[in-house]
């Protein structure tokens, strides 16, 4: 029997809410590229999702300001709640394992997290470099702080750590995946930009799972 092809959608935040079309995302093609834990530990990228469905979210450079406010908001999601759906949350970055530590303490992020340093995977998916503007630029829930407060507090960030670099390639941009069990891809959206991330309300509503009060402590809100 003949199996239907992946539902893959790139979601566009703009003023009349469209969809553009699908997007072609060859995961099958970065399977075997390998992710690393915070302790140097390698795993294939396909061992992330090929036993559950799971949200894979792609971030810029640890040192990115939208990055840190979005994780913070990661964070409170309850790790109850993708247990009882069923569906792993996995965070990757683009610097070196060594940065994984301090990145998760300073947003107290929990779930797993793993880094591709070499942006293998970007590259080979197509993630952008470079910053292109869009409708959803100005809208983001889940960045706080000013372009200029931001950018300061990012620089200070570098200009204080251990080691001064950029924790990642800061023109990459991130994305998000919603992949497995298998090589399935239920969906993908591309950032255009440092704000573009997809609503984490949205990414949990997609992979089947109730969403989040953001606006203070984790609260489960019936849909």
């Amino acid at each position: 029997m003949a199996t239907r092809p992946p539902v893959i959608h790139q979601i566009v935040r703009n003023q009349q809410a469209t969809i553009k079309p699908p997007i072609n995302v060859n995961i099958s093609a970065v399977e075997d590229y390998y992710v690393y834990d915070r302790h140097g530990g390698r795993f294939l990228f396909k061992d992330l999702y090929k036993d559950k469905k799971t949200i894979i979210i792609f971030v810029r450079n640890f040192l990115c300001y939208a990055c840190k406010e979005y994780v913070e908001d990661l964070a409170k999601i309850p790790s109850s709640l993708l247990t009882d759906a069923g569906v792993r949350l996995v965070l990757i970055g683009q610097s070196s394992h060594a940065h994984i530590q301090s990145f998760c303490s300073l947003t107290e992020y929990r779930h797993e997290m793993y880094v591709d340093p070499e942006r293998h995977i970007y590259k080979k998916l197509g993630m952008k470099r470079g910053e292109s503007a869009t409708h959803s630029a100005s809208r983001s829930p889940h960045v706080k702080s000013s372009l200029l407060f931001g950018s300061a507090r990012s620089i200070w960030r570098a200009m204080t750590s251990p080691a001064f670099d950029f924790q990642g390639d800061p023109h990459q941009q991130g994305g998000a995946l919603i992949a497995g069990p298998g090589s399935e891809v239920h969906f993908a959206h591309f950032d255009m930009n440092r704000l573009d991330h997809m609503p984490i309300n949205w990414l949990l509503q997609l992979a089947g799972i109730q969403t989040v009060d953001f606006s203070d402590q984790p609260r489960i809100i019936d849909v």
